[in-house]
């Protein structure tokens, strides 16, 4: 993957290399002295002079371009030597722990806690050689801190990984481990805290050459703003004098940030800025505002899509669901079928270029008040809104769980942010009592996620989600990642939670055996499009879509007869170029003329829903089609 060059990144990259080569290449050129004293005091910008003299004669323009030497070398050299100690000491730290961790983490809050700017001052003026190397030095001294607290963290985070436990299991040792494993996917993180830093020394040198206290015998861009100020250039309108070098440090910075957001964008694809204009959200319908009997939540017509420079990529598609109060909505299907990015849609975590482009989301408070339209609420709203009221779990336990941060502390983040009016001692108690209701001693509550089990990170995901007591939790493959016996502790733990607290649950995965025994209803998704639903009974008992019919049957029975079983051919549509009329109709064994060109609608057949062709008796051939062998 290459850099992204936005615009903002060429422009930047244009700035720093117009500087940078102004300072190697200018003296080849311009063969002035930029100390040399002449009679021409005080000129302003001419033909002789291009951006006029000082007040002894010296050209400003011969001093801005080798003062960029001096002042772009501190910079690079101060960020290297501060690059070297953060990444040396957040690796070290974040990954050997205990004592080692303990002394290091304290030395760099020290360095944190300690203003920058006296403490340059004070090592500055004890200097014995204030050469540009040794203001480079003390610039580092001060720089390193903040950086190797970020690379600490992100160490955290990635040496309990499963790769680099198995790393560990097959004999590397820990040196091989820090830098030929960890250390590659922090690469992006190193960068940019380089970049970071090379601003902070030109900053820094010039500050410290502006007070005096830099090496003045030597032209940069700090001492040429230090004689300016001397000089009183301001109040004789000398402007070119101390106009360029102000200037040069501020665009030599712009240049760098905007890199730096070239640098996130590389590692972060969701901050890739979207090209193609993003069409306005479209007005909720007034009959979506109705939700009937005990419906707790209530979604009509929602389709997401995926904004591309191509044509957009049609995720979710005109999905209807209903979840009652209390009731287990089960969501099935194989990857790629849009149940993620429509939990998403529904909690409002959808990232760009992700974006809801129909329907509505519409939530009855348990107050009986009027229903909320989550798809409309503002920022402050929907931060009430979530947890409070709607919750999530989603697949992945450690990735969702702070690896810097205690179970304790996570809890309280939440109830804090929520529950303000409640004491230090209150939170905890409540944390403890969820932590130990899952099944997890409440002094755990000092540990970090990667001090417990995959079922117990689980488990604290659930009772953080639980804290709040909200009307509708949405699990996203909560026990995709666990072994069979595990998934099977966490999914009674479910079920008894549910039936203690009384919330209603969206549960989604791509096992369908698995839904039918604890969900009350069931909607089977496919290239974005729910494509049958109904209770779990009715879907066992009778399946009327192919696709379902071809889940059930490519899955083992734990009870029964022992029969064969029969996956289904092909792959999953790809979402950016649906085939046009039934998606699943090149799979199907049942398809016939019509499938290839006309796209089923959701019918409603004695209370189930199907799209299918073969249910539409306007467009069934008579008689129904022979399936062919070897699909379902």
């Amino acid at each position: 993957m290459r850099l992204p060059l936005s615009r903002k990144v060429v422009v930047g990259l244009c700035l720093v290399a117009f500087f940078v080569l102004l300072s190697l290449i200018g003296p080849l050129f311009m063969h002035t002295d930029p100390q040399a004293t002449g009679p021409d005091v005080l000129q302003a910008p001419s033909c002789r002079h291009l951006l006029g003299t000082t007040q002894t004669g010296e050209d400003v323009l011969a001093q801005l371009i080798n003062g960029g030497r001096v002042s772009l070398g501190v910079g690079a050299l101060a960020a290297c030597v501060a690059t070297v100690l953060s990444v040396t000491i957040g690796l070290i730290s974040g990954y050997a722990r205990g004592a080692v961790d303990g002394v290091l983490s304290i030395i760099t809050s020290v360095f944190l806690v300690i203003p920058a700017l006296p403490l340059l001052i004070v090592l500055a003026g004890y200097l014995p050689n204030k050469g540009i190397e040794s203001v480079a030095i003390v610039i580092s001294v001060t720089a390193w801190a903040s950086g190797a607290r970020v690379i600490r963290a992100q160490t955290l985070s990635v040496r309990r990984r499963d790769y680099i436990e198995a790393a560990r299991a097959s004999g590397e040792r820990g040196h091989r481990i820090i830098f030929a494993e960890i250390l590659p996917n922090e690469i992006t993180l190193i960068a940019a805290s380089f970049l970071s830093s090379v601003v902070v020394g030109i900053l820094a040198e010039a500050g410290l050459s502006f007070l005096g206290l830099g090496s003045l015998t030597t032209v940069s861009w700090g001492s040429m703003l230090y004689y300016a100020q001397n000089a009183q250039a301001l109040l004789a309108g000398a402007w070119w004098w101390f106009i360029p070098p102000g200037l040069a440090i501020a665009l030599v910075g712009t240049g760098l940030a905007l890199i730096n957001f070239g640098i996130d964008e590389y590692a972060n694809p969701r901050l890739r800025g979207i090209r193609r204009k993003m069409p306005p959200s479209p007005p909720t319908p007034a009959a979506a505002a109705e939700v009937a009997g005990d419906a707790v939540l209530s979604i009509r017509g929602l389709s997401v899509d995926y904004l591309t420079d191509a044509d957009p990529v049609h995720a979710v598609a005109d999905v209807d669901l209903t979840l009652h109060r209390g009731e287990m909505l089960g969501i099935a299907g194989e990857s790629g079928s849009g149940k993620s990015t429509l939990a998403n849609a529904v909690a409002r975590l959808l990232r760009p270029p992700a974006m809801v482009t129909a329907g509505s989301v519409r939530y009855q408070p348990r107050s009986g008040a009027d229903p909320v339209d989550v798809l409309g609420l503002d920022s402050a709203a929907l931060r009430a809104f979530r947890w409070a009221d709607l919750a999530i779990v989603f697949q992945s336990a450690m990735n969702s769980l702070n690896p810097v941060l205690t179970i304790g502390a996570q809890f309280d983040d939440v109830l804090r942010a929520h529950r303000r009016d409640m004491s230090a001692i209150d939170r905890r108690k409540r944390a403890a009592t969820l932590l130990e209701r899952v099944g997890i001693p409440g002094e755990r509550l000092r540990s970090y996620p990667h001090e417990l089990s995959g079922g117990m990170r689980q488990r604290a995901a659930i009772a953080i989600a639980l804290v709040l007591d909200p009307d509708v939790i949405i699990m996203d493959e909560p026990t995709t990642a666990l072994d069979v016996v595990v998934q099977r502790e966490i999914l009674q733990e479910i079920l008894q939670l549910r039936q203690d607290y009384g919330f209603a649950v969206i549960f989604i995965t791509h096992d369908l055996t698995l839904l039918l025994e604890i969900c009350d209803t069931i909607a089977i998704m496919y290239g974005g499009r729910v494509v049958e639903s109904g209770t779990a009974a009715e879907l066992h008992a009778g399946p009327m879509h192919p696709y379902t019919r071809g889940l059930l049957d490519s899955a083992p029975r734990l009870r029964g007869d022992l029969r064969a079983l029969h996956d289904i051919p092909g792959a999953p549509p790809d979402l950016s170029a649906l085939p046009a009329g039934c998606a699943f109709h090149d799979r199907c064994s049942y398809a016939f003329d019509s499938c290839v060109d006309t796209a089923p609608p959701l019918l409603d057949r004695s209370g189930r829903r199907v799209a299918c062709l073969l249910h539409d008796s306007a467009l069934r051939p008579e008689p129904v089609p022979e399936p062919v062998r070897g699909r379902p």
